[in-house]
């Protein structure tokens, strides 16, 4: 229960809270209409928060060279790209209430071409930053009918990193997926899979015939794992007390991870209409016995 899957509900801000957090907690409600999980688990650390918001502000509302409905669709596309469907639906949201077309949110193919463009760079900057040459914005600042503006494409890319992070932050603190206060429905977050590139597991993964039978696939791994470590840790003269005790911990670690051949088909087409190539993902910078890649670098 709470904000978060993996903080206690009684650690998490409530009532009664110091007065500088309060009137944080305030601010956020009158500024979004809502004070979202995030904000509620980030109370935590009510300085880190108090910047998170000036941030969230300077990028989203204040004054700068791109409308709103445009911000919001940029953080879409970020988050779609880490797969992270709690802030794709969130932003969903914003972007219609700034007045953003609906037709848009069927799906990238539906965004002005100007938009589409920024897929490629959202693409490298998401999994493999390092490929991105000078060739990549001179493209998107190209004369023409598509062309972005330098002033544009900054806040595009500071956009795309800023939401790039902000899933991760959402994927490590276990943002719930339970509906948010003062929205209409909820939006979900789902934790990514160990066995793939930021390719996160559905929200329902548990749910139906699919979960069960991978469920009871991890059960009958684990079984086999316990069978072979005990073993071993006989061998090591390990207490059966002390076996259990890890073996324990290493069940809990592992339940918690959803296997991975149920991800495909639930994948959300909310979140996966916003991204192309969606099997691109990261890979080593560099790897034992090969040339380093090129870099680029800036001072």
């Amino acid at each position: 229960k709470g904000p978060s899957a993996f903080i206690p509900l009684g650690e998490i801000p409530q009532e009664g809270v110091e007065s500088s957090l309060r009137q944080q907690l305030i601010d956020a409600f009158v500024s979004a209409g809502r004070v979202d999980n995030i904000t509620m688990v980030m109370g935590l650390h009510p300085q880190y928060l108090s910047s998170f918001w000036k941030t969230q502000c300077l990028l989203l509302r204040m004054d700068g060279p791109l409308p709103y409905h445009k911000r919001h669709y940029i953080a879409i596309m970020a988050a779609a790209r880490h797969q992270c469907s709690y802030l794709v639906g969130l932003h969903m949201e914003e972007f219609l209430q700034v007045g953003g077309n609906p037709a848009w949110l069927q799906g990238l193919h539906c965004a002005p071409k100007k938009l589409r463009n920024l897929n490629e760079i959202n693409k490298l900057l998401a999994h493999r930053p390092w490929l991105i040459t000078k060739e990549h914005i001179e493209a998107l600042l190209k004369p023409g009918e598509d062309s972005w503006s330098l002033a544009e494409l900054v806040q595009a890319l500071v956009l795309l990193t800023h939401y790039h992070s902000l899933a991760s932050f959402v994927f490590g603190c276990g943002i719930h997926p339970k509906k948010d206060p003062g929205q209409a429905g909820g939006h979900s977050c789902k934790a990514p899979s160990p066995h793939s590139d930021s390719s996160p597991a559905s929200d329902d993964s548990e749910g139906g015939s699919g979960g069960k039978d991978a469920m009871r696939e991890v059960e009958v791994l684990m079984e086999k794992m316990k069978l072979l470590q005990e073993s071993q840790l006989e061998e090591e003269g390990i207490t059966q007390e002390e076996m259990e005790t890890r073996f324990e911990l290493e069940k809990m670690e592992s339940l918690l991870v959803t296997p991975s051949g149920i991800r495909d088909h639930s994948l959300r087409s909310n979140v996966l209409c916003f991204v192309e190539d969606p099997e691109f993902g990261y890979k080593d910078f560099t790897r034992r016995g090969e040339q380093a890649p090129p870099t680029f670098r800036a001072q």
